[in-house]
């Protein structure tokens, strides 16, 4: 299918029955689908497959218990649970279907589905009697009544020899109603998310205001051949000017080279280097009430840069001499006029709110948007990110979502702050 290009994240969760080893084959089924998996194991599932078979196949830790002295992280079953697009057990007993039907949340795994938003998918395997039994089908009917998904298991010759409903469904059949359920989730939450966001039209809360916005990388060149940039591809700068357009905002984007195209309704003003950028923002400054730099402006340009491609030598060094490019953020602080307020961005890799604190009070910016580029699923050209607000206030983190939500909750912010 073709949305089997899109990366999903998956939490399998691997019960204590001789269907175990079947989760193996589900999980590499998936993988080949493009999806990324974590494994989650209980305790009795562990003696039916070594934690090691699953931590070779995803090149990540296997969780079994959080507080394991060997967990690399003591809170796992919040921030697993927090970072899947599905959970799926494979396969389920009727203790763990009694377990989570009751809300019992006694060992990892069931901890984890008390935890997790993501929509949950369960494959049982036991005994034609355990699932005949009444208890059964009444916690399996509690748990559709919560919204929860069956791969029903089938007729078949059963491990304790009995023939009846009990057996594990096909591997490729759970495999496929897992990306089936995948790709509709992704489409629902798509449908609520654009619902919820153009919902502000209606109140265009921020009408009356004027945004520049600084967007994408910059390029400093070294010869008329050669420069120097970066990753930026715009998005997390388009998402916000597209989202500060729908509330009533007239935006002007000062854009550099992005790899993405710019949304309706907004004026472009291109700008590829620094310099160019500096100039653009400083002549369209006095119509803002807002400014936001979201652009990865270059923090160094070549002193000299060369009028003829430098040609290849038998030198086995080049080296550059480099100067500072205008400080945007900075200057645009000094120059405030009126109730102008100063957004920032602060893409890092370690340190991440120490930097981004530090930037905010060396520049007097009104808000620092941080983020870990380093963190799957908030790097340069993703299409969702992972952030912490911050103003003079406090902090706010939000967990991973696409830019469009992210940009929303920005502009959230930045309504607050023209409320004080």
């Amino acid at each position: 299918m073709s949305e089997s290009k899109k990366i999903f994240r998956v939490g399998l969760g691997v019960c204590g029955g001789i269907a175990a080893y079947k989760a193996i084959e589900v999980l590499r089924l998936l993988q080949k689908a493009n999806c990324e998996v974590r494994v989650a194991m209980t305790r009795h599932a562990t003696e039916f497959v070594q934690p090691l078979t699953f931590r070779a196949l995803t090149e990540n830790y296997v969780l079994v218990d959080d507080y394991d002295e060997n967990n690399p992280d003591p809170i796992a079953h919040i921030n697993f649970s927090q970072n899947i697009d599905l959970l799926l057990i494979v396969p389920a007993t009727a203790n763990v279907i009694a377990k989570f039907a009751n809300g019992i949340a006694d060992d990892f795994l069931t901890s984890t589905y008390l935890a997790s938003n993501a929509p949950v998918m369960i494959a049982p395997a036991m005994n034609v009697t355990m699932w005949n039994h009444a208890a059964t089908q009444r916690n399996i009917a509690a748990l559709r009544k919560d919204g929860v998904y069956f791969v029903e298991p089938i007729a078949g010759e059963l491990a304790c020899k009995t023939v009846g409903t009990g057996k594990l469904e096909d591997v490729e059949n759970i495999a496929d109603q897992a990306l089936k359920l995948l790709v509709e989730s992704r489409e629902s939450r798509v449908e609520r998310e654009n619902q919820t966001l153009d919902s502000r039209l209606s109140t265009l809360d921020l009408k009356g205001e004027s945004l520049l916005i600084t967007v994408g990388g910059t390029r400093e060149a070294i010869d008329p051949v050669r420069f120097i940039s970066n990753h930026s591809s715009g998005k997390m700068g388009f998402a916000v000017a597209e989202m500060a357009a729908k509330r009533g905002v007239r935006v002007t984007v000062v854009c550099g080279v992005t790899t993405v195209s710019p949304p309706a309704n907004v004026e472009v003003v291109r700008a590829v280097s620094a310099e160019e950028m500096f100039q653009a923002v400083m002549k369209k400054l006095p119509e803002a009430t807002i400014f936001i730099g979201a652009a990865a402006v270059a923090d160094y340009r070549p002193k000299n840069v060369a009028d003829a491609k430098i040609k290849k030598t038998d030198q086995v060094t080049l080296t550059l001499e480099l100067e500072k490019t205008p400080d945007i953020l900075s200057n645009v602080s000094g120059n405030r006029h009126g109730n102008l307020l100063v957004v920032g961005f602060a893409a890092e890799t370690n340190d991440v709110a120490a930097y981004a604190k530090s930037k905010m009070v060396r520049k007097n910016l009104d808000l620092v948007v941080a983020n870990d580029i380093t963190k799957k699923g908030a790097g340069f050209n993703s299409d969702t990110n992972i952030a912490t607000i911050i103003s003079r206030k406090g902090e706010i983190d939000l967990p991973l979502m696409s830019k469009r939500e992210l940009a929303d909750k920005i502009l959230d912010e930045v309504i607050k702050l023209r409320q004080n």
